[in-house]
């Protein structure tokens, strides 16, 4: 397999992702290409900088591609994975930005013969999405799982872990299944609890509106991630519903021991109990 200088990487979404990879990767790559649903989209990502070519046409966009990467909701690329199957020439590698693997790479393990699969979940974004957001410098410490299928080769692997490398990440090659249980407790489950957050302080300004002005750091803090893109986290909570529903009743025994503590008023217990989380 050729090094990364010598190819064509495609990248499908130019939103937060997506365009932060392609920008990213420009420059370290033959080509790198972005497919975008709308031409304005497709123009602001060149007049940015952030691509070398840019196309609305996913077949002509993947057609000559020797990486192909899938930066949309994780429904969608399972989607993507069907639809181009028949499209990606021979030897083509097809990866992923998605944040749960397990079902996409089911899907993956369908592709034809021919195309080589690798999953992948960067660990990093933001709460803001869409192009407007991108940044090429995202990556930048970031770490990146890599989670091959039993048919991807090693040489597919190596190239992943190199694209990982040239965008400022760090390669970690993880079991898709072991992947989504353990994103569900690190990624997941704050994002629920930011919104239960902002739910209970919705509810009690109903009852009082001086509690959002006495909303400070620690609330923005605690509460930012509850303004994610709302599609994008559907499509991750229900591909990754078991390991996140088993994370959500983790946390509520938690909470409601803390909540014990606090009506016995068992200073001592609640004490250690916080003492704990502290260290």
């Amino acid at each position: 397999m050729s090094a990364l200088a010598d190819l064509q990487v495609t990248v499908v979404g130019l939103g937060l992702m997506g365009a932060s990879l392609a920008g990213a990767l420009r420059g370290k790559c033959r080509v790198v290409l972005g497919v975008a649903r709308r031409n304005e989209t497709a123009a602001e990502a060149l007049a940015r900088g952030l691509l070398d070519r840019a196309s609305t046409d996913l077949a002509a966009g993947v057609r000559d591609a020797d990486v192909v990467v899938l930066a949309t909701p994780v429904r969608t690329i399972m989607r993507l994975v069907d639809e181009l199957g028949p499209l990606l020439p021979a030897g083509c590698v097809l990866m992923d930005l998605g944040s749960t693997k397990a079902q996409i790479t089911e899907r993956m393990a369908q592709l034809p013969a021919t195309i080589e699969p690798l999953g992948a979940h960067p660990m990093c974004g933001r709460e803001s999405s869409g192009l407007a957001a991108a940044d090429p410098a995202l990556y930048q410490g970031c770490l990146f799982v890599l989670s091959p299928l039993a048919r991807t080769s090693p040489e597919t692997l190596s190239l992943g872990q190199a694209l990982v490398r040239a965008v400022g990440g760090r390669p970690l090659v993880l079991d898709a299944q072991r992947h989504d249980r353990l994103v569900a407790t690190a990624s997941h489950l704050p994002y629920l609890l930011a919104c239960v957050l902002v739910a209970a302080a919705e509810q009690a300004a109903a009852q009082d509106a001086a509690l959002w002005p006495l909303c400070a750091s620690g609330f923005r803090d605690t509460s930012r991630l509850a303004a994610c893109d709302v599609t994008m986290m559907l499509d991750i909570l229900l591909t990754n519903r078991p390991a996140v529903l088993a994370a959500l009743d983790m946390a509520g025994r938690e909470l409601h021991a803390l909540s014990e503590l606090l009506a016995a008023a068992d200073e001592d217990g609640l004490s250690a109990a916080l003492s704990a989380c502290r260290a």
